[in-house]
């Protein structure tokens, strides 16, 4: 008597949302999804306002997220879904390739971030890779991310090197107030204020209260 196989266990299967105002986009993730076998689409929302109503009570392994929506923003759903649904990965495809939106749009929880042009494949790879703990980026995308990491960064402002009192002798100075006026305002002697200032001028560079306020202006 031969003895029955073990059953193989199906392998789990990624539900997935979709939040896309562009209905044939969005028609064509759904198709992708529901055409790939261990991927099944839960949710299709035109808005993130549709969106954060929808998905939630799914608790989806992964959303398909655009940036702009119509209403409130995909980076605005991306940090709300972070909070009601928090076991739930957001990628975003979008066309725009601005390094201030992807830098938000990391910030508010997304895990991955495609432009819309990515081939089908390309989608589900990046789905799976989310699924297995990486961060799918289109090349483009990483080497902007690279760049912008390799850039120089910005020097500090001259007031930087100001200590807490001599920063806040420089501002009511620049305000207008005389020496004497500073004085009584902080409490303290003419001449503790006068030595302050030259210290001030030293550090900034400059000669005179004018060249000293318009320092502190610009900083």
């Amino acid at each position: 008597m031969s003895k029955e196989k073990p059953a193989t266990a199906a392998p789990p299967v990624t539900t997935v949302a979709v939040v896309e105002d562009n209905a044939t986009f969005r028609r064509f993730l759904v198709d992708l999804i529901n055409g790939t076998p261990d991927c099944r689409c839960v949710a299709a929302c035109g808005s993130a306002e549709e969106g954060l109503e929808k998905i939630p009570p799914q608790h989806p392994d992964v959303v398909l997220m655009d940036i702009h929506l119509p209403g409130d923003s995909g980076i605005v759903c991306t940090a709300r879904l972070r909070d009601l649904s928090p076991r739930t990965q957001v990628l975003m495809l979008t066309v725009y390739k601005d390094i201030k939106m992807i830098f938000q749009a990391l910030k508010a929880g997304a895990c991955g971030y495609l432009l819309k042009r990515s081939g089908g494949q390309e989608i589900l790879d990046a789905i799976a890779e989310l699924r297995a703990g990486g961060a799918p980026m289109t090349s483009e995308i990483a080497r902007l991310l690279v760049r912008s990491f390799q850039s120089p960064a910005a020097a500090p402002p001259a007031t930087a090197t100001l200590t807490p009192r001599e920063q806040e002798i420089l501002a009511l100075l620049a305000s207008g107030l005389s020496n004497k006026e500073i004085a009584a305002k902080l409490s303290i002697s003419f001449f503790t204020v006068r030595a302050h200032l030259m210290h001030i001028y030293e550090k900034l560079h400059v000669r005179s209260r004018t060249e000293a306020t318009a320092k502190f202006i610009r900083n």
